[in-house]
């Protein structure tokens, strides 16, 4: 009898990049590649737990850094895409878009595997955990404030002050649950984030990580990051962007005062005009009961904690001015790293270039760390998203070393310098705005 021949598998399909980046959502139809693997997220997209915005700004395009980046239990993703697998490219295709850099890519992937035999992708439960009391304690030395001392302007002005700290470092800890960068598992990770982010803060964690991994993936990427959506009904923000609006004759606001307007409409009223309404809309239009569940506890519990002390009116006075000084403190945290940087559309860059080229560093301190919630470290931060914020100065010099090989510009400021620079750009960006508007 002749010897059996083993089953042959099916013959994979093979794709160029053209045919891929014909895939890029325009045509409704979606594909993006991981690893030389081509998968069709046309209708996964949906059902992705990420969102759908995030996982289609890469359409069309190699995900395989940012795929690496988001997900700390690869292998169980990958379980499941197996069902979205449709083939893969040509063996003389290369890895990944002419656009993106080589030898820049293999050199970081090279790094990250690196950091992860450091174990610096491993999170110090002890920090977080002293992290969490300090927030607890300052949230009962708030109420402390006004039972002891009564509820005369000073104890009163003394209890906004740290209420406002509160809010602000349990929004610094929930970013850390909301990256995964605590916990080894999503489970335990997106639990503890629902109960800071909900109970503590009272916003939804499907709004935040609807909004933020979209910045992540694409940062300062015009309609792909949302952080950078004032553009143009707001500001003109970004060489590139301003200059085109400009020519386009478009002015929704004066931009050429938009460096002064800002301390109007964008420290003091983003958190208790926009944020305040807009969560509550989110949930309700989304349906997600969980959130507004966790929600309603933070605002119950606060509610029946001041309102014995102050009376209706001294409470809604005590949360809007602990908005208030909570808006002007992370607005100015998180634009410094941004703002100033370079916001264009999305050319497809390789993921270093991506993240470096949008963001910046403050220089590390004792009060500059806890001050930014370790976002003062926001390259280090892009680069490696899950990395728990108590190891970014440790991989700092490594990613230093990285851009100066690769002739990267790599930025780190005076924290003051930091929050001047978003005003000068502002400046600088509403002029181009008007040369452009008037002459060009």
């Amino acid at each position: 009898m002749a010897p059996e021949t083993p089953a042959q598998g099916p013959t994979p399909r093979y794709f160029t990049w053209d045919e891929v980046a014909q895939r890029s959502g325009r045509e409704k139809e979606r594909w993006l590649v991981i690893d030389r693997k081509v998968y069709n997220i046309s209708e996964f997209v949906r059902r992705h737990p990420g969102g759908s915005r995030v996982i289609s700004h890469y359409a069309g395009q190699d995900a395989t850094d940012p795929f690496v980046a988001f997900h700390i239990n690869k292998g169980l993703v990958r379980k499941y895409m197996n069902s979205l697998l449709i083939g893969e490219l040509s063996p003389e295709q290369p890895s990944f878009e002419p656009t993106k850099n080589k030898e820049l890519t293999h050199e970081f992937r090279e790094l990250r595997a690196t950091v992860e035999r450091m174990g610096l992708m491993k999170a110090n439960p002890v920090f977080f955990l002293l992290y969490l009391l300090h927030i607890l304690l300052l949230d009962v030395a708030a109420w402390l404030t006004l039972w002891f001392f009564g509820t005369s302007w000073v104890p009163f002005l003394l209890c906004s002050v740290l209420l406002s700290i509160v809010q602000a470092q349990a929004g610094w800890l929930q970013h850390d649950f909301g990256h995964l960068s605590v916990f080894g598992t999503s489970k335990w990770n997106h639990l503890v984030h629902h109960f800071v982010i909900g109970h503590l803060k009272g916003a939804p964690a499907s709004w935040w990580n609807h909004m933020h991994f979209q910045h992540h993936a694409k940062p300062n990427c015009f309609r792909k990051d949302p952080d950078i959506n004032m553009h143009p009904f707001f500001f003109a923000l970004g060489k590139v962007l301003s200059v085109e609006l400009g020519k386009q004759k478009k002015k929704y606001m004066p931009y050429n005062y938009q460096h002064k307007y800002f301390f109007l409409i964008g420290p003091p009223a983003l958190l208790p005009v926009y944020f305040q309404w807009y969560i509550f809309y989110f949930v309700i239009k989304r349906k997600k009961w969980v959130d507004l569940a966790w929600m309603i506890t933070f605002y119950v519990r606060i509610f029946l904690t001041y309102v014995p002390l102050l009376g209706l009116k001294g409470f809604l006075g005590l949360f809007f001015m602990a908005r208030f000084l909570e808006s002007n403190w992370f607005v100015w945290v998180t634009q410094m790293n941004h703002i100033p940087m370079h916001i264009d559309h999305d050319r497809n860059m390789d993921w270093v270039s991506t993240q470096l080229q949008a963001t910046c560093n403050v220089h590390k301190s004792a009060f500059n760390d806890w001050f930014s919630g370790h976002l003062n470290f926001q390259i280090e931060h892009h680069l490696f998203p899950t990395m728990p914020r108590h190891n970014y100065h440790k991989v700092a010099p490594l990613v230093q070393s990285l851009c100066a090989k690769h002739g990267i510009k790599y930025q780190s400021k005076p924290l003051f310098s930091a929050f001047a620079d978003i005003v000068h750009s502002l400046k600088e960006s509403g002029q181009l705005w008007l040369d452009a508007y008037l002459h060009q």
